[in-house]
Formats: structure tokens, sequence, C-alpha cells
């Protein structure tokens, strides 16, 4: 049995976490036939601690040190050890486990660059370091640590850096795992006792007869009803590539969920991972599971109310090891490319499963190419299902307009029959275009037109022209926007569900963030001129239940200013293009694959992999990877363009004067998360010289007065119109 006092990471305990993390290591690989390799990297991955300078160096800490055997400045390097080791023994594949063994800490690490200096591997593996390979084996390592049959199993498929990444998942979750169990066996013991899928699907199968028994009978619900079934019946069908293309409204989310469940009953997969684009809609996703589910769900995304986390979840968040996860395409397409080890500690609990991909044609076109290349080798080597979910497919599979650099998607099977048909029969809107695609809409005129309706949605892709048109609204117009609040948008989003179900005039402006998923239902909306796949999602807010005696009304307008330069405004360019041509009907499925390959055409090749990314991780011949720049590299939110600021709004208040006399504690920050807006950062950094916001700890900056948050609009910051002077006195 082990023991935790000061001395005793001793000789037979270090034998005793090789052996562990080597078998756990093991176990995880399995599943992707790589079992060795991920043993050989448990088995060697600490043999730096058979040096004389660590044994003195643990032996002097004053009790257990957990955290002793992390290296930073000032603690002894344990892991270059094992790296030199992996080398000696197997030659130039030794470098494999040299990326494993040299970054089980820190993170994986470049094989060489400026960045990474003296941290790269090649010159942790240079000769000079040879004295802490001679350092170790002059201790009394046992036979059993050192002599082992060399691999056989070949890397899985033909991305070699992906493979090593998934191999590093395995070796980082059994090292953590194995440590944990060895400190704290009340938390290895509350990972355990999830509900298998089969007992999922069953509870999926009741709420589902329930929700049915209690549905109106009309044709959306009927056709809803239909589309579910189709989904269950599909299930059988082999793991592959799957899309499922319904128009919005037509219940996307459960019937791609009854797919899921059924189709890991019929394939034996370990869970289903449901990655969807924006939080706004994470939340009311995750809420609807839990109410099928319960615990058995993982929320996992910044935004995260701590109210739904507890001491299991918050476990569950380092590895993934629930039934049934609900993340984002941020968390879930970074974890992919990263490199340090709290995030690809997940990556093998991906292995053998469904994964969903909600809102697909939100992929961002600037990673577009790595992406794919990452599901494509997923599907094909790592037993993931994968199904695509939309009401406008983008062109995923065509190579028009590309050299042969771009590969596509092959082989996704499209669940529905006659998506065209699907179309017509769930078509509960008339969209209605200027006659003149360049002619815009002063602020003031729109804002009377849209004063004629009850209620009614705009929606706008800036900031500043959301408010510039809810400034010449009524009174009691809403207002939706990122410099919004997490929580603030959330009650927003419930008072605007709430009046429309109870039948209350109510008019809302808001910035796209409305757009997708978000279950709202108006009988008219306004979408300012954007890509063709934001109005239909737009016009998918519209008569959304079909209970209008004739169609919703979509109107499409021009603003006075263009969609922000980048991504937004190509969208809207090509928009412009299909929008010209007059279509009959210009949300038919037909015209979304000529808009996307426009689209993804304005790009090229390389604007689909802006950052180089599969050039960083390509094999050369000579397993020399760049993982640290690539993971730093793959951001599909820039953080380096944003800051944040937590602020005054409802509970924030109090929680911010927590902070101030508590300090950063994990649990507290998890519930500022819901009162942190996201700035520009020079914009954030004109307020902090201003004195508007503080830094009160190192990068947590807080609101500094009551003037600066609109209980309405949000962070102000640069719009003096809404001040109120006497707020401004801090």
């Amino acid at each position: 049995m082990r023991e935790t006092q000061a001395g005793h990471w001793g000789e037979h305990v270090l034998e005793e976490h090789l052996q562990a993390v080597a078998q756990l290591a093991n176990q995880f690989a399995t599943p992707f036939g790589s079992g060795d390799w991920a043993y050989l990297a448990g088995l060697w991955h600490d043999l730096g601690k058979y040096r004389l300078a660590f044994q003195h160096y643990i032996r002097s800490a004053s009790g257990y040190d957990p955290d002793a055997h992390i290296e930073v400045p000032g603690r002894v390097d344990h892991s270059t050890v094992g790296a030199l080791y992996a080398c000696k023994q197997l030659g130039p594949e030794g470098r494999i486990l040299a990326y494993l063994i040299a970054g089980h800490h820190a993170g994986l690490p470049d094989w060489q660059s400026v960045e990474a200096g003296r941290k790269a591997l090649a010159h942790r593996l240079r000769p000079e370091q040879q004295s802490f390979l001679d350092e170790a084996l002059s201790q009394p390592i046992p036979e059993a640590i050192l002599q082992v049959a060399s691999p056989i199993s070949r890397p899985r498929g033909r991305d070699i850096a992906l493979w090593i990444r998934m191999l590093f998942s395995c070796l980082v979750d059994a090292d953590f795992l194995d440590t944990e169990s060895f400190m704290d066996g009340d938390k290895t013991a509350a990972r355990s006792g999830y509900p298998s899928l089969s007992e999922l699907l069953s509870s999926f199968e009741c709420y589902i007869e329930g929700l049915q028994k209690g549905a109106r009978s009309t044709p959306v619900n009927r056709l809803r009803a239909e589309i579910l079934n189709r989904c269950r019946g599909q299930a059988i069908q082999p793991p592959g590539l799957f899309s499922l293309t319904v128009p919005t409204g037509g219940g996307k989310t459960l019937s791609s969920l009854a797919f899921a469940l059924h189709h890991a009953r019929a394939y034996d997969k370990r869970r289903i991972i449901y990655v969807i684009p924006y939080t706004s809609i994470i939340e009311q996703t995750a809420n609807v599971f839990r109410q099928i589910f319960g615990d058995a769900v993982l929320e996992h995304h910044s935004n995260l109310d701590s109210d739904h986390e507890d001491a299991r979840s918050r476990l569950a968040c380092e590895n993934w090891d629930a039934p049934i996860v609900v993340t984002t395409s941020v968390q879930f397409f970074e974890s992919l490319f990263a490199a340090r080890t709290s995030r690809v500690r997940k990556l093998h609990n991906i292995i053998n499963s469904v994964v969903v991909l909600d809102e697909v044609q939100l992929l961002p076109p600037d990673f577009l190419k790595p992406i794919l290349h990452a599901i494509r080798e997923l599907a094909k080597n790592y037993q993931v299902s994968f199904m695509l979910c939309t009401a406008t497919q983008p062109a995923l599979e065509s190579r028009q307009g590309f050299d042969s650099s771009f590969e596509g998607l092959e082989g996704v099977q499209e669940i529905m029959d006659g998506p065209q048909a699907l179309h017509e029969a769930l078509r509960r809107v008339e969209v209605t275009v200027p006659d003149d695609l360049h002619d815009s809409t002063a602020w003031e005129e729109l804002a009377e037109e849209l004063h004629g309706y009850d209620s009614v949605l705009c929606i706008v892709d800036r900031r500043d022209d959301c408010r510039t048109l809810h400034r010449l609204m009524p009174r009691g117009t809403l207002h939706l926007s990122g410099l919004m609040c997490g929580q603030h948008r959330s009650e927003v989003i419930a008072e605007i569900k709430q009046r429309l179900k109870a039948g209350e005039p109510v008019r809302v402006v808001s910035t796209q963030l409305v757009e997708a998923g978000v279950d709202v239902d108006f009988p008219v909306v306004y979408r300012a001129l954007a890509g063709l796949d934001s109005i239909a999602q737009a016009a998918g807010r519209c008569n959304r239940e079909g209970l209008l005696e004739g169609k919703g009304k979509v109107v499409v307008f021009i603003p006075p200013k263009q969609a922000p330069v980048g991504h937004l405004r190509q969208a809207q360019d090509c928009g412009r293009q299909i929008l010209q041509q007059r279509p009959p009907d210009p949300l038919a499925p037909e015209h979304f694959i000529t808009y996307f390959q426009q689209l993804y055409w304005k790009k090229g090749t390389e604007g689909l992999d802006r950052k180089g990314i599969l050039k960083d991780l390509k094999h050369n011949g000579q397993l020399r990877f760049l993982f640290s720049s690539a993971a730093a590299k793959f951001r599909l939110i820039d953080e380096t363009q944003q800051a944040p600021v937590i602020v005054r709004y409802g509970k924030g208040v109090d929680l911010i004067e927590q902070l101030r006399h508590l300090g950063p504690k994990r649990w507290l920050l998890r519930k500022l998360q819901r009162y942190v807006v996201n700035l520009p950062r020079y914009r954030h950094q004109q307020l902090l010289n201003q004195g508007d916001i503080q830094e009160i700890h190192p990068g947590l900056f807080i609101q500094a007065h009551d003037g600066l948050y609109h209980q309405d609009l949000g962070l102000l910051g640069d719009d003096p119109a809404y001040y109120d002077p006497d707020q401004l006195i801090v």
C-alpha cells in the first residue's frame, strides 16, 4: 500500500506508479490499436524521478507535495530522462514517445522553433543532456521497467500528429488518474456510477412519448414526428459521416439525439458528444437534456452557470468521462489541436463516440481545412460517427473552385429523403427582398416601420447598429447583444419567450446571437442583408410553430453600414449575389450549395487554413512537428483581440465584492463567468486608462462604477448618450 508521508515517494512507490500508469494508458489506447506505445510511454514517463537529484529534492519537501513532480523553475527536470531513454531504445521512432514524455506536464513541445527555444524537443534531446539519463540509469531501476519489447503496432491513419496527440491524451489522463487515486480516493470513486447509454435511451423514449402525447396535432408537429422516426430508423446505418438537413423549427435537436442514442446502442458507442457553436444555445440545449437524463449530462463551456456544477461534473470536465457531453465548437475543436495537458487529456474519450455537430454551417472558414481533416481522421481511424446538423447544409463535399489540395468530406450520408420536399412542407415564411440591394434604409425609417408591428424581431450584425436602432424604438423594446453579460442575455431571452407564449406584444432588436438555435417564434422578422445562411437562420425565428393563418413575414433590408470587414462582409457579399438573381424562394436548399461554394472560393484554398495549422503538423518523415505552435494558432476566438470585464449586473455586484475580499477562488471565478463581457483590446485599454475599469487581481478586470453598465443595453463604454452623469461619480 502506498504511503503519502514525506520521503516515501521512493523506488517501490515509483515502480508501482509507472506500472499503474502504463497499464491504464494501454487500456485507453487499445481501442485504436496502439496500446503497446501507450504502455511504454507510461512505463518511462517518470524515469527521471530515479535521479538522485530528484530523490533529494522530493525528500526535502515538508510533507508530501503533490505538485513536486511538476517542472517549474527551481525544480528538478524529470521528464527529459524518459525522452532520452525512448530515443536510445527505439532510435528515430523513439521521438514519438519523446514528445509524450517530455511534454507530460508542460504540454506537447515543438520539435524546434524560435518560440520554443530551450523547451523545444530537439534541444532537450541534445547529446549534452545525456548526463541526466546516465544519472538515472546508475540507480537500481527494475528490469521490468527498462527492458520491455519495442512496440509493433503502426500509427493509426495518415495523420501521425493526431495519433501522437491521442497517445499523449492516454498518457496524461492515466498519469492524472493514478496520482488522484493515490492522493484522493474519494475523487476516484466519484467518477463512476453513470447510467449506460441503453438506460439513457429508455429515458429518452419515455420523454418523447410524454412530449408527443401533450403536443397539439399541427402540421409542424406531425412533420417533426416523421423526422424523428426517420432518424431512429437510419441509426442502424454503419458508422461514418451523416448529415441531417432539416429546416429551422423541424426538431433537429431531439431528432439528432434520437439518432445518436440508437446508433450508439446499435454499434456499442461509448458516449455522445453534442457540439454547439454558441453559449446562448448550449444552455438551452443542456437544460432540455438534463430534463431527460438528469446528471448524466455534462455541460462543458466557459460560460457555464456554476449552479449546474457539482464535484462530480467538475471531475468529468477534466476528461469527458460522462455518457453525454454538451460542449461548444471552441472547446471541441481547440481540444483536438491542443498541446496543453488540461485540454488534450479528454481526447481519448472522443474515440468510439457519436459526435453531433449542431449548426454545422457555422464552422469557421479560416480553419475549415484542419477541421475537416480532423473529422475525416476521427471517422476513419478512431471509430467516431459524426452527424452534421443544419438547415443550410454547407458545401463540405464539393471541390468546385479549388485545387486538388482541398479535401472535402466524402461519403456523407443524408438522413432525410428529399430535402427539397421537406423544405416545402416546412415552409412557413415569405421572404421579401428590396428591389435595389445596394440602396440602404435609414435607421429612422426602419424604426418607424418596425413600430407598426406589435411583435417583431429585427436582427443586425453590428453592436453599435443594434444600439442605434434600439434608441429609436418605442419604450419597452428589448435589446440583445454581446455587450450584455451571459446572465443578462439569458434573462432577456427568457422574458422574450414568456411574453411570446403569453401572447403579449414584444419588440426586439438583436445582433445575430439570437439566430442559431434560440427557440423564439415571431410573426415578423427583419434581417439586415447578410449571408444566405444567416437570413435562413433569422427566418427560423419567424412562424416557427406554423400557427399563423398564412405565412410569416421575413424582410431583408440594407443597413446604412456594411457588415464588419472579414467573414461577415464576405458572407454579406455572397448573399447579395444570390439574392440579385431574384430566386422565387431564396431559402430553397439548392441555393446554399452555390452560396457556400462562393463563400469558400472567396477564401481560396490557403484561406481555409489561414494560420497554416496543417503545415505545422505535417509529417515530413522525420517526426518534426510544431505541436505547441499549432495549438497557439488554432483559436476559433482570437483572444488576443478581446479582453474581459466583469460587470456590475444583478448578482455580479455582490460577486465583485467577494472577489475583492476573498481573491480569485475557483468557485467564485466560475460564478463570475456569467457576468463577463469581452471588449476589443483597444477599447478595454481606453476604459482602463480612464478609470472606468480596474484590474483588482492579475488579469481580472472589473467595472469600476455603476454608470458603465446599462440595465437594458449592457456595457456602454463608447456610448456617452446613455450615461447618467450622476452615476459617473465613483
